[in-house]
Formats: C-alpha cells, sequence, structure tokens
C-alpha cells in the first residue's frame, strides 16, 4: 500500500464551530501525522470530512458555508505547503450532503480557491449522494488538470453494512449474509426464514433486494462510463465491509473483487479504514489482518 486518507473533521477546523486553540491543536496533530506517514513513505490525502453541523449549514446558508470552506482550506493550506505537493493531495469534501447542482457550482468555485493556495497540489472531489458511482454521471468534471475523482462504494448495503451499529437500523438485524447473495445459498434462505420468524419485515425486504446480486462489476459501470466519457482519473477513495456480522470468507471475496475491478479499470482506491468497524486491524492484536491485505493486494 502507498497511500493514505487522512479524514480531518470539517467541524473541528472551522472558525464557526470551533475556538482559535481548537483549530491550532488540529492542525498541529495533521502536521505530526503527515511527519509520520511521509516518513513511512506513503502520500496522504487530506480530507476534510464534513459534520452534522457544517453539513446542517451547508443546506440552510450555502454562503456561509463556502466562507468556511474557504477558511478551513485556508488553514489547511498552510500546513501543507510545508510538504512535497506530488505526496500530499488536497480532498476538497466528503460526502457533500447538498443537491447536485448547488454543489456542482460551489466545487467549482471551491477548487479554484485552494488552487490559489496550493499551486501544484493534486485535488480530489465527487459527486453527492454519498459520491456513489451512480451519482458520477451527473457529475460535470473541473477544468483543472489535476483533480482526481472520488467515489464511495458500499453495494449492496445490505452485505457491507449488516449487523449495523444502530439497533434502530434494520441492517442491525441482518447477520452472516453471504456474498455474492444469491437465492439458492443455505446462508441466505437460512438467514431469511430467521428474519420472517422474527418478523423482521424491513431487514428481509433489503435482504430480498439484493436478490440476484448484480455484481461489482456492474454496480460500478456507471463511474467506468464516465471515464470513458471524459477521459479523467477516477480512485475508489471509501469502500469496506462491515466485521460485525459479515461471513470472513465473503469479506474478502468482495474486498478482492473490488480492488480486482479498479486494477482492470486503472483506478486508485482506499480502503475504509484503519482499525474500527471495517478496519484492517486486529481489534485484539491491532495487528494487521494479513488475509485482508490479501485480499486487497490481488495476492490471494
Amino acid at each position: 500500500m502507498t497511500h493514505i486518507r487522512l479524514p480531518v473533521p470539517a467541524d473541528f477546523v472551522m472558525p464557526r464551530f470551533a475556538a482559535k486553540a481548537e483549530i491550532d491543536s488540529r492542525l498541529r496533530t495533521v502536521d505530526a501525522a503527515l511527519k509520520t506517514l511521509l516518513g513511512l513513505g506513503y502520500a496522504v490525502s487530506i480530507d476534510l470530512h464534513s459534520g452534522e453541523r457544517f453539513n446542517a449549514l451547508h443546506k440552510d446558508d450555502p454562503t456561509s458555508a463556502m466562507t468556511e470552506l474557504k477558511r478551513a482550506w485556508t488553514e489547511l493550506a498552510t500546513v501543507m505547503q510545508r510538504y512535497p505537493s506530488d505526496r500530499v493531495f488536497a480532498e476538497l469534501l466528503n460526502e457533500p450532503d447538498v443537491e447536485a447542482v448547488q454543489w456542482q457550482g460551489e466545487v467549482r468555485e471551491l477548487a479554484g480557491f485552494i488552487r490559489g493556495l496550493l499551486q501544484q497540489t493534486t485535488l480530489i472531489t465527487g459527486p453527492v449522494n454519498w459520491q456513489r458511482a451512480d451519482s458520477l454521471p451527473g457529475f460535470t468534471p473541473l477544468d483543472d488538470p489535476n483533480v482526481v475523482y472520488a467515489i464511495h462504494f458500499y453495494d449492496p448495503m445490505v452485505f457491507t453494512h449488516q449487523a449495523h451499529w444502530d439497533p434502530s437500523e434494520p441492517l442491525h438485524d441482518v447477520t452472516g449474509l453471504p456474498y455474492p447473495v444469491r437465492a439458492d445459498d443455505p446462508g441466505v434462505q437460512q438467514l431469511r426464514e430467521q428474519l420472517t420468524a422474527l418478523d423482521k419485515r424491513k431487514a428481509l425486504a433489503m435482504v430480498d433486494r439484493a436478490i440476484p446480486d448484480r455484481g461489482i462489476d456492474k454496480w460500478l459501470e456507471p463511474a467506468a462510463a464516465w471515464q470513458r466519457q471524459y477521459s479523467r482519473p477516477i480512485i475508489i477513495n471509501e469502500f469496506g465491509v462491515l466485521k460485525a456480522g459479515a461471513p470472513r470468507d465473503s469479506r474478502l471475496r468482495w474486498l478482492a473483487g473490488v480492488t480486482a475491478y479498479a486494477r482492470q479499470e486503472c483506478w486508485g482506491w482506499t480502503h475504509w479504514e484503519l482499525s474500527q468497524g471495517f478496519g484492517l486491524a486486529d481489534a485484539v492484536t491491532g495487528k494487521a489482518d494479513r488475509d485482508a491485505l490479501r485480499a486487497l493486494l490481488g495476492t490471494r
């Protein structure tokens, strides 16, 4: 692996939501992380990762939201300017939670502003709607040639988010669902029987909608078609499977399938994430899951 995506919570580096001392502390943390990661040989994407407070502002007051975005990137640029521009990249905003028309106009303005601060830095951006592959066809690429376009991939959600952490979420009731999701799979049949017996109708409907499985290539084809149209570079910079409920072999199979497709299309990729619910690190030992790494790197 050669690249780390480093999320920086937007609410913690925006003057509207954080005091100067807190912002300065966060910037020192980013600086320390960059020193460590670049020293280990990684390239790093600084991901401005939006939170609840910024998302609310973005919807209710777009003008003020743009002001905060520019303030945040002004602060982050002061740190990034200390490092080689070919190894530290700027991800404008993770999963913008507004309408596509609004974001299309905003992203041009924001990219132009950041380009003024970081002349040689590669910018990373993507569409709305959780940056899904099927949202990319509605996104017009920027005129700036030094931009990589990011999509996120978690389909089918009933598989990747089974055993969801929120008990009120229907996906919380799904566990042990294999991949691919096929009606004749004994594991699928058993799970359907369990959900039926427990009267978990919403969860059962989600499982049934995933049958038969479309396949990773079909889910990602809209992004591939967009790339053929515009000839712009793509990265899948979020994808993963919650470890809590997914069968291990199925999780590894899905991870291997995603990166195999990325290699086929000459896309970059960044797994989500290191050490939490989707993570690559063992919760007990803290060491990397070698099987997961082999699946991701195509060496299984």
